[in-house]
């Protein structure tokens, strides 16, 4: 890896993969290939007759046992991604070509999956268009079906795996009533055909062998949910799943089966998945059963791909963590999108779709995978010392059977694909060998950097605009092809109508989802993020926070409030705030926008301070009311009230409580101006929502008349569009998409601004990035650096050095950064002035300028070093600066805290060092050293 490039990835934050799906969706993951039973028990059955129940027990035991393998294994490795595979690489560490080898080829596996799919979707489409006289277009069909899934995980939502459940829920409830409706019918329907065979035909080994690596396919993968472990809010939840998939192979993959073997009898079926399942599931499903099992095939099909597209790029993703792959395959975007890892899986999957030849990626796909778990059962074996592996011994045994099914299936297969199975891990190796020496930027992190970085940082301008454009067109052609086909359902003489709505409705949700996550969907995970934050901000205020109506009725209040009060927060809600503050009028609208008040707690007097803000909406008013504690600001003042001479050191003393009192009122008035900036777009943008969507479906309507009567407009469409008033309607939809897009944008700005600099919730002493605290103080004075009509643009010069994270107490360092930046300002502005001559006025400072160092000791100490080069501080200025109470500046314009609560934050909290050299006229600079970690030193 090259020297850029390295720094890159280590300044980019988004190594770990976000803990963002819920259980619910991985346990959808860990179920789904039981649906791909749908297409490989007509096959099995066909071959073998009756005898296939044997190569079924064993497989499915064999199966079992992995999950549990599996599930062992992943209790140790919450934190690692792509499961099976890379738990092979763990076993295989000291044999790392072994382990990148066998997690290819899993990879490989789940990647031909995808074409193979889009190959049976196209194939059932075109035996359905076939009666309606239309042309299935086969190639863009098969190249559509591919993309889909991969369109949808390229947005950076979670909308794949919610997609994935919806449908899987009701794909796998129909499956498992399949099995067991078809088992009741089985033993007590008089129509029966008997529970047990009464003839049994032989099976020879080498069958036995050959279809065992056939069904070993199915029966292995149940393990798919370890495979988002890593990105998993509940990890041990997750990989239960793997307990309840095992058990439940036993009805579908045995019983299923033995459903399909007695009640499919016609042998002119023959491997025909749609009419295996419709013969057997009419006895007990009756007319309904061509529908359900239309919806059970497609259903299989969209959900194995969904899956294949979810886990593969996880896998690449950690083989690079672990430096089995490229490192710019280790990059995810701040929401979660593998980019560079699935173009990679979708470079692949073109590949097998070009090739194009079923029965050859069926036995490619099997031969990676059935090798990847001999390399399992191995690896199980030889560290059968270790703990988390389970049953050795067994899975030994398991791999001696498994190397005689693999010679034996190579001899009944063929030996070519076999050979190509075997060799294809290695064209994964050479494609990776070129994205590590080819100098193209595409391959390098810092390109997807970059990348991620612009996405999040510099939306597409009026992006709202263009997707509305995109959604108005595709919901016409969508009208436009329903049309069509409901003319030809209408005219054609077909009797597979519901096959076909079943298959148009599935493949219509998929699209419609992938229209969405380039539209409307990223939109509604920012207000997400951002309703997120707001809310975190609301609950962590150390200040008491209410929200309050025109009626001055508590709606709202957070966890702080129990402390002013000593009632719990819920209890407050539906009461007056006078009933606590009685000093207050009825009404808020005649409250102060800032007042004090005294509260009895505990028998002692509190002072408050009371701030008050309005929150204007469209359908009523809202009060937001901040409520600090200022008793112990009281209580110093009237100390120095009473004896100011007597007390000096003792107000001294309490000037650090009282700035960082001041602190936290400004923090607290800054959540509630982030909860009133907030609230607002957020109530725009959803109270415009239904209106927008009424306003598409109007033009919809109107489109269709228009169709319907062109080109002469009929009376019933100029009607129509009075009645919408359409002109109103289409200059009014701009606008309120435009809102929208005003308030996401406020929103993101002001949780960006406050995400680094208010570390309400780092009070205690952590590992933070320095540097990250120096630019989120800059953003802050970002309108102080511009350029004023007296001065020029204040330059900031930045000569960061690579530190590692540094122990410190992070809020407390920012405000040191605060105070030394906001002088250096001050400073400047105060040196920047006109220097008259008698011929023309120049500038003192041409170009202000600020110098920020950072910089390691090889005595582990962290040297900040922030310098200007205005015009300097007095030598008998400087040995003052660090004086509480000392200031240069003018009465009203400081108290002279800053330098003094900074001294102390520095020296006393992290024991280390704040220093101010400077010469008159050459500019000043403050150094600050703290050391590495804080628990290797003392406070001085």
């Amino acid at each position: 890896m090259s020297q850029p490039d390295s720094v890159a990835l280590h300044q980019f934050p988004y190594r770990r993969l976000p803990r963002s799906m819920s259980a619910s969706e991985t346990w959808a993951f860990g179920i789904v290939n039981h649906l791909g039973w749908t297409s490989m028990v007509p096959t099995v059955h066909a071959a073998l007759g009756t005898q296939a129940i044997f190569v079924w027990v064993p497989a499915v035991v064999v199966g079992m046992l992995v999950n549990y393998q599996v599930k062992h294994l992943g209790k140790n490795l919450v934190y690692v991604a792509g499961g099976t595979p890379n738990y092979i690489t763990r076993l295989w560490q000291n044999h790392p070509v072994i382990a990148r080898y066998a997690a290819i080829g899993y990879l490989l596996s789940w990647l031909s999956f995808v074409p193979l799919n889009a190959v049976v979707l196209t194939e059932i489409i075109q035996v359905n268009l076939e009666g309606l006289g239309i042309t299935c277009p086969e190639l863009i069909l098969k190249i559509s079906f591919t993309l889909l899934p991969f369109i949808v995980g390229f947005s950076g939502t979670r909308a794949l795996s919610i997609l994935h459940l919806f449908f899987v829920l009701p794909a796998f409830t129909l499956l498992l009533a399949f099995c067991v409706q078809g088992l009741g019918f089985l033993a007590f329907s008089p129509d029966s055909p008997g529970l047990f065979s009464s003839s049994w035909t032989s099976l020879s080994f080498i069958d036995w062998a050959k279809w065992f690596f056939f069904i070993s396919y199915l029966a292995y993968s149940s393990e798919t949910a370890s495979s988002f472990v890593a990105d998993s809010r509940h990890p041990h939840k997750t990989l239960k799943v793997l307990d309840v998939a095992a058990w439940l192979m036993l009805p579908i993959f045995v019983g299923g089966s033995w459903v399909t073997i007695r009640l499919v009898t016609d042998a002119s079926v023959s491997d025909n998945a749609f009419l295996n399942f419709v013969v057997a599931s009419t006895p007990f499903w009756g007319k309904f059963a061509p529908v359900i099992t239309t919806f059970l095939l497609v259903s299989s099909c969209l959900l194995g791909s969904t899956t294949s597209v979810s886990n593969s790029p996880r896998i690449v993703y950690q083989l690079a963590v672990d430096k089995h792959l490229s490192p710019v395959f280790s990059l995810v975007s701040p929401r979660g999108v593998f980019g560079s890892q699935l173009t990679l899986c979708l470079l692949f999957c073109l590949m097998f779709l070009i090739w194009g030849d079923v029965s050859h990626l069926v036995v490619l796909g099997n031969v990676a995978w059935f090798v990847s778990f001999m390399i399992l059962h191995l690896g199980l074996w030889l560290q059968r010392a270790k703990p988390g592996v389970f049953l050795p011994r067994l899975s030994g045994g398991i791999f001696m059977l498994e190397v005689v099914v693999l010679f034996v299936s190579a001899y009944a297969w063929g030996w070519q694909d076999f050979l190509i199975g075997l060799l294809a891990p290695l064209s994964v190796i050479v494609i990776d060998a070129l994205v590590r020496y080819l100098p193209l930027a595409v391959f390098r992190s810092s390109w997807w950097i970059r990348l991620y970085q612009s996405q999040r940082q510099k939306p597409v301008k009026d992006s709202l605009a263009l997707q509305v454009s995109i959604l108005i067109f595709l919901l016409c052609g969508a009208v436009l092809v329903g049309c069509l086909f409901g003319w030809r359902l209408n005219t054609a003489p077909v009797t597979n109508r519901g096959n076909l709505v079943v298959v148009l409705l599935m493949i219509v949700a998929f699209v419609g989802v992938a229209i969405a996550c380039w539209t409307s969907l990223p939109q509604v995970v920012a207000l997400e993020e951002a309703r997120a934050a707001a809310e975190h901000l609301f609950t962590i205020a150390q200040d008491g926070i209410l929200v309050v109506d025109g009626q001055g009725v508590i709606r709202q209040a957070n966890p702080a409030t129990e402390s002013f009060f000593s009632v719990n927060p819920s209890d407050l809600l539906g009461y007056h705030l006078t009933q606590w503050l009685p000093e207050l009028a009825n009404y808020p609208a005649q409250w102060l926008k800032r007042s004090e008040h005294t509260l009895l707690y505990n028998t002692k007097i509190r002072n408050l301070e009371v701030s008050v803000s309005d929150r204007q909406h469209q359908d009523f008013q809202e009060y937001v009311v901040i409520i600090h504690d200022i008793t112990q600001r009281k209580q110093a003042e009237e100390i120095l009230r009473q004896s100011e001479a007597q007390l000096r050191q003792e107000a001294q003393q309490l000037a650090t409580q009282l700035v960082q009192s001041e602190k936290m009122s400004s923090l607290g008035q800054l959540v509630a101006g982030v909860a009133h900036e907030i609230n607002n777009p957020v109530s725009f943008i959803y109270c415009n929502l239904t209106p927008a969507n009424q306003y598409i479906q109007d033009l919809i309507r109107l489109l269709q008349l228009y169709q319907q009567h062109y080109p002469h407009p009929a009376a019933e469409i100029t009607a129509t569009s009075e009645d919408i008033d359409l002109n109103f309607l289409m200059a009014d939809l701009p606008n309120l998409l435009t809102s929208m897009k005003v308030g996401a944008q406020r929103i993101k700005d002001i949780v960006l601004s406050l995400r680094n600099f208010s570390r309400l919730d780092e009070a205690e002493k952590k590992a933070v990035n320095i540097h990250e605290g120096i630019d989120s103080t800059l953003m802050i004075l970002a309108n102080r650096l511009k350029a004023a009509p007296n001065r020029p643009e204040i330059e900031v010069i930045k000569a960061y050095t690579d530190l590692p994270l540094v122990e410190c107490y992070a809020g407390q360092l920012n405000q040191v950064f605060m105070n030394i930046l906001a002088n250096a300002i001050d400073a400047l502005e105060e040196s920047v002035i006109e220097k008259k001559t008698a011929d023309h006025q120049q500038l003192v400072i041409a170009q202000p300028q600020i110098h920020i160092y950072t910089e390691l000791t090889e005595s582990q100490e962290v040297i900040i070093r922030i310098a200007d080069n205005g015009s300097g501080v007095p030598n008998s200025i400087q040995e003052h600066l660090f004086e509480p109470f000392f200031t240069t500046k003018e009465v009203g314009q400081g108290t002279g805290l800053g330098l003094s609560i900074s001294y102390q934050i520095i020296t006393k909290k992290h024991g280390g060092k704040l220093k101010c050299i400077s010469v008159p006229g050459k500019g000043t600079e403050f150094a600050i050293a703290i050391p590495l970690n804080q628990q290797k030193c003392q406070p001085k």
